[in-house]
């Protein structure tokens, strides 16, 4: 089994956060106490880096990198000047295309006036807001601490300092929202001209404050309206969806993301981040993650206790991971891709794509991967049908 080596991309994980959503699955940490030792975690970032880079030695040697990620948590607590250290040290270890998307994800209540000029010479070229909502009563019950001034306010403060590549995340299906409601979301948030809008729907996860004691949702029908009226407002003004839940001017699309979704591969350093690497030498698709406590994942100051996780993906699990990503894409993926990112002949998963397109979820072409319409709503469906 052989791999082409797909692009590279750096995901950084930022684990804090003023305050837990009730809704949130992610490694993120509420503020409590004392403030988090951000500059000795950015030293330890850069630890983890190096290791890693140590560990695949080869298998990442002389890779550019395409996109970078600050994820979180919320990535705008840390100053400018720490962002700045991180991207500079990587920048020595990493040759950087010289179009690198390098994106941080903020939250509107979060940032400080004239911050975002600090990200922007930093070398923050893409803005990502966790918005969820313009209704400011929507917003308490999500828990957010900012209200919907604040947000337009901190948008409005991105834009005055220079950025016009920026994504604003939109929730539909919250609790008691109406179709108007989840509308007039979008219209608010069209009016701020961003680049790229993600628009998902609320879900109730697991080990969450929500899942324990679950809000009053819309029930699917009315779901599925929203996401339906949503995606036609947006459509017309001029935000083309590319994905499940992501819309785009036109060349504004997310480099990073896209990445995810097309089975490239991607560094995962910070505390809980995922990764994963195709040794093309070897034939095979790593994943490793990282610890995911900051406090353990810092104690680890580097060393091989970072690492919660580590190993060689199955190849009778590859067919459903890349199916994962890929059929998420609304115009899908090439079927030479299959090959090249995993290493397994198409005939290895012939059986299961006559079943899906049988059913209408796959569009008959025998050089794409791509679902209908149909096969869109009944995403988890199709991609459970590549289990091996």
């Amino acid at each position: 089994m052989s791999l082409a080596a797909p692009p590279l991309s750096l995901y950084v994980h930022m684990p804090w956060c003023v305050k837990k959503c009730p809704y949130c699955d992610f490694n993120s940490h509420g503020l409590r106490g004392e403030p988090p030792p951000y500059a000795a975690y950015v030293d330890l970032l850069m630890a983890d880096l190096d290791a890693d880079l140590r560990d695949f030695g080869a298998a990442v040697q002389g890779r550019g990198i395409v996109s970078v990620f600050f994820g979180g948590g919320t990535p705008s607590l840390f100053a400018p000047e720490l962002v700045a250290r991180f991207l500079d040290g990587a920048r020595e270890r990493l040759p950087f295309a010289a179009d690198c998307e390098v994106t941080l994800e903020t939250n509107p209540g979060t940032v400080e006036h004239g911050r975002f000029d600090g990200y922007l010479k930093a070398g923050v070229n893409r803005l990502s807001f966790g918005i969820q909502s313009f209704d400011d009563d929507k917003l308490k019950r999500l828990g957010r601490i900012h209200s919907a001034a604040e947000a337009e306010a901190a948008v409005k403060s991105a834009q005055d300092a220079g950025y016009t590549n920026f994504n604003l995340d939109l929730m539909y299906a919250l609790p008691t929202q109406t179709l108007d409601g989840a509308l007039a979301d979008v219209e608010r948030a069209v009016a701020l001209s961003p680049a790229h809008i993600s628009h998902y729907q609320l879900t109730l996860e697991p080990n969450t404050a929500f899942a324990a004691n679950p809000p009053p949702l819309p029930d699917d029908d009315h779901a599925w309206a929203m996401q339906e009226a949503c995606e036609a407002r947006l459509a017309e003004a001029g935000y083309g969806q590319y994905e499940i839940s992501a819309y785009a001017q036109p060349g504004r699309r997310c480099t990073h993301n896209l990445n995810y979704w097309q089975f490239g591969d991607y560094l995962g350093i910070g505390a809980g981040a995922h990764g994963k690497l195709s040794d093309g030498a070897a034939g095979k698709v790593h994943r490793r993650w990282k610890t995911r406590h900051p406090r353990a994942y810092m104690d680890a100051a580097g060393g091989a206790a970072r690492i919660g996780g580590d190993g060689i993906v199955a190849a009778d699990e590859l067919p459903f991971e890349y199916m994962l990503n890929a059929l998420r894409l609304i115009d899908g993926v090439p079927l030479a891709d299959f090959a090249a990112r995993t290493g397994l002949p198409a005939e290895s998963i012939a059986a299961p794509l006559a079943e899906a397109r049988g059913r209408g979820w796959l569009v008959e072409d025998d050089r794409r991967l791509c679902t209908t319409p149909l096969g869109q709503r009944f995403l988890n469906d199709v991609i459970a049908s590549f289990l091996g």
